[in-house]
């Protein structure tokens, strides 16, 4: 595929307009995949400030961009100009430290984390990795939004490795500090059945139900976010003051003190649910979920507002 010489000319603009520019799906706020957002995740934690394009807005950048560097995937990081690489080689250079040197952020922090694994953890942990066979290590990853994830694979030598109840754990640069406290458990919840389960103390509070009559009460502590779609919001109306959730508010929202207390309404708090979760993953601490959405606020609050 050539580059037309204004696509070249606008990435070029871009590039010399912002010295660390992620070309990415999504936004750092709204990632619109897993590799967007690990990328968008290390970069943020080393730098306040950079700049971003969502190539999923811009057809033309997006091929272009593989062209300009002939790199064929997204997410790209370039800093001064120069292609960095993808999320895999942003990663690694996080690890290694480079990344931080890179950006001219603080010399990264290696402190092992401290963490917890109970007797049965650890027995069905050794068990495990003695029937994978030599030669593996076991990883901890844990995201931006605290999910975690294990891994048995060789160590490199850049981990961050933490020991308990005779188990090593290793993590990257960025997983560490997030599972500092971490208990690893052995549960059996019947249905589920039988795995690890990590209580980690780090991660957002879980997104609490609220009751309409609740809200109604303490109304003034509270932003509540309609995510109705406007057709839904022009039937019935929310009464009170409130925000909405969309495209163009998404980023003002997500830019609110992480200790706003935020209140998600819907028609009948199902996909009100849904959006609380991802404020969660944001870094939100008290979030709510309106229970019933506004029909129930219709039913046991306010009777003039329409059902429907």
């Amino acid at each position: 595929m050539s580059l037309s010489a204004d696509t070249r000319a606008r990435i070029d603009s871009i590039l010399t307009s912002h010295e660390v520019v992620l070309f990415m799906k999504g936004s750092p706020q709204r990632p619109q995949c897993g590799f967007s957002m690990k990328a968008s995740s290390i970069v943020g934690g080393i730098v306040a400030e950079y700049a971003h394009v969502d190539v999923l807005q811009d057809p033309e950048i997006r091929e272009g961009i593989k062209v300009y560097g002939q790199w064929p995937t997204i997410p790209q990081l370039y800093v001064k100009g120069e292609l960095i690489g993808g999320s895999d080689i942003i990663e690694q250079m996080m690890n290694s430290g480079e990344l931080h040197a890179l950006l001219g952020g603080a010399t990264p922090d290696r402190t092992p984390p401290t963490i917890t694994i109970t007797d049965e953890a650890a027995a069905q942990i050794r068990k495990a990795m003695v029937d994978q066979g030599e030669g593996l290590a076991l990883h901890m990853a844990v995201d931006a939004k605290f999910n975690s994830r294990f891994e048995l694979k060789p160590a490199t030598g850049q981990e961050i490795s933490a020991t308990a109840n005779g188990i090593t754990v290793h993590f990257d640069l960025a997983s560490a500090p997030r599972a500092n406290g971490i208990a690893i458990d052995w549960v059996d919840n019947g249905v589920r059945g039988a795995g690890l389960s990590i209580t980690n103390p780090n991660a957002p509070a879980q997104v609490r139900p609220l009751s309409v009559k609740d809200l109604a009460a303490r109304l003034a502590e509270f932003t509540v976010i309609d995510v109705r779609p406007p057709q839904a919001r022009a039937l019935a109306a929310f009464p009170a003051s409130h925000a909405v959730l969309d495209e163009t508010t998404h980023d003002d929202l997500a830019a609110l003190p992480k200790d706003t207390k935020l209140a998600f309404l819907c028609h009948h708090g199902n996909s009100s649910r849904q959006a609380a979760e991802h404020f969660r993953g944001l870094g939100f601490t008290q979030i709510y979920n309106v229970e019933g959405g506004i029909d129930a606020w219709s039913t046991d609050v306010d009777g003039s507002v329409p059902r429907y």
